[in-house]
This record gives C-alpha cells, sequence and structure tokens, in this order.
C-alpha cells in the first residue's frame, strides 16, 4: 500500500521560511518524478515544483528562485524548501509521486 505524509506546514509571516517533507512508503522510491502541488481556497490545483526521475527539476514561474525541491532516495523523503513566502502563496500543499500517489496535504499560511 502506497502511502504519501506531508508535513512542515504552518503560519509564517511574509518573507519567512517553511520546509514541507513528504514521507514515501510502499513503493520503489528510485527513478520516479515526486512534485509538490497547491490548491487555494476556490482555485485549481497547480504545479509547484518536480523533481524528475532522471534528476532534473521543474519549477512554476510563481516560484521561481524562492522555492528548491528536493529527493532523498535513501530516506525516501521529498522536500520543498519554501523562502521568501508571499500572502499569495497560502495554499494547501500536496505531495505527488510516481503519477497516481497523492498525499493527504498540508495547510501552509502566509500572514501577517
Amino acid at each position: 500500500q502506497v502511502q504519501l505524509v506531508e508535513s512542515g506546514g504552518g503560519l509564517v509571516q511574509p518573507g519567512g521560511s517553511l520546509r514541507l517533507s513528504c514521507a514515501v512508503s510502499g513503493i520503489d522510491f528510485a527513478n520516479y518524478s515526486l512534485g509538490w502541488y497547491r490548491q487555494a481556497p476556490g482555485k485549481e490545483r497547480d504545479m509547484v515544483a518536480r523533481a524528475l526521475g532522471n534528476g532534473n527539476t521543474i519549477y512554476a514561474d510563481f516560484v521561481k528562485g524562492r522555492f528548491t525541491i528536493s529527493k532523498d532516495s535513501v530516506k525516501k523523503m521529498g522536500y520543498l524548501q519554501m523562502n521568501n513566502l508571499h500572502p499569495e502563496d497560502t495554499a494547501v500543499y500536496y505531495c505527488k509521486f510516481a503519477g497516481p500517489y497523492w498525499g493527504q496535504g498540508t495547510q501552509v499560511t502566509v500572514s501577517s
């Protein structure tokens, strides 16, 4: 049974940082892509960043230079380091792995 569990969300002031984690279990981790997506209230779910199986990374324009995605194949973990957060980054952030698998989401709120 494949499970993805996100953690690390919370309330942060504008300009602050958070690091999201995604623990993957029940599936071979190597060579698969891992992505972070977000969904704000009333909006569609958007891709934030993806770490592909070949090591390449893809970022949405709205996070380039602020967010960094990474994977640890030994620990079977994915990460999203988020710096210089803006209020418009407020959303539920989801981890997606190997195509069909999603985590339950973690809330990120950026507010003063």
